[in-house]
């Protein structure tokens, strides 16, 4: 799947039911789980502004891992 396949909408919102957003996801259940997680890292970079190919790196040293397990 290329990039130009799809793109985000930004003027396009609506608020929706629940059942309505399910029937909207249906849209995307012809796709992959392969395809679907491509389509998901790209309207994050578009929805966070970075590159698709270079997502930021995370800033490991803000975060410890605490033991619970002694």
């Amino acid at each position: 799947m290329k990039e130009q396949e799809y793109r985000l909408d930004r003027t396009a919102f609506s608020a929706m039911s629940l059942s309505e957003a399910d029937n909207a996801m249906n849209d995307y259940r012809r796709f992959s789980w392969k395809e679907r997680l491509v389509i998901a890292a790209y309207l994050n970079s578009v929805s966070y502004n970075y590159p698709l190919n270079a997502p930021p790196k995370m800033e490991k040293h803000l975060f410890t891992a605490i033991s619970v397990f002694k």
